[in-house]
């Protein structure tokens, strides 16, 4: 069974081949969604592009409104009306409270907070016009505990802000026809921290998750896959946790 047949998809954070959005896009084309990738990192993206034989890619920074706005613009031109905005794009630092410099935390403010806002005003006014749309954010787990293995205050502020903004987006837009809901991963087993997860850290991390394992990015594609369809299509304004167990409520 195919999930979203003629769905057209934008997916954010596919500049890596081990990202949850490259995990995304491909098990949303698995399941007959057409897919627009976005990443800052054109030569990342070029690659993700290539392996799963996507040729609508657009190189953009979230933290730009302008660039999100025309890459928008371009998608519903090329691949027709968006139905589905997957936010995962994300930067995280694990840098101690006194040592965050003021660049540090815009870069991290914005890419991760800002970024998500900034793409959802760009896709909502043809959704709007259409009365229909589906906005999945992916957020962190680090949002809810108050940070993680690796990141800190900056990384757990920006990430618990888009609990909050996909709510009040899910408030504000669920009498248009238009739901968003947020997803919190726990430790993901990938390239996100750039080579900080060292396989000592992944077995103490493993050892604390009562599935006992970490999580991998099509673990959390799973979950978009689940809020982007109309499996979910009652949910809104949820905040839907994938970690194993990690945090239990």
């Amino acid at each position: 069974m195919t999930l979203l047949d003629g769905k057209a998809a934008v997916i954010t954070g596919t500049g890596s081949l081990n990202s949850i959005g490259t995990a995304t896009a491909r098990l949303f084309r698995q399941h007959g969604a057409r897919v627009a990738l976005l990443d800052i990192d054109q030569q990342g993206l070029t690659q993700v592009a290539d392996a799963l034989n996507v040729p609508n890619i657009h190189v953009t920074d979230v933290r730009n409104a302008d660039q999100c706005r025309e890459a928008i613009d371009r998608i519903n031109r090329e691949l027709g009306d968006i139905d589905i905005l997957v936010n995962s794009a994300g930067i995280v630092y694990g840098t101690k409270v006194l040592d965050i410099c003021g660049d540090e935390y815009e870069q991290v403010l914005d890419t991760n907070l800002r970024g998500t806002f900034h793409m959802a005003q760009a896709v909502l006014p043809t959704m709007k016009a259409r009365g229909l749309g589906n906005i999945v954010c992916v957020s962190s787990i680090a949002g809810q505990s108050g940070g993680g293995v690796f990141g800190s205050s900056h990384y757990a502020a920006a990430k618990s802000g888009i609990f909050g903004l996909a709510k009040a987006l899910a408030r504000e837009l669920a009498p248009e026809g238009i739901r968003v809901n947020a997803i919190a991963p726990g430790p993901i087993d990938n390239d996100f921290t750039h080579g900080k997860m060292t396989p000592e850290i992944k077995r103490e991390i493993a050892a604390k998750v009562p599935l006992g394992r970490l999580g991998t990015p099509e673990d959390v594609a799973g979950a978009c896959l689940f809020l982007a369809s109309d499996l979910s299509s009652y949910v809104t304004g949820i905040v839907l946790d994938v970690n194993g167990g990690l945090l239990i409520h």
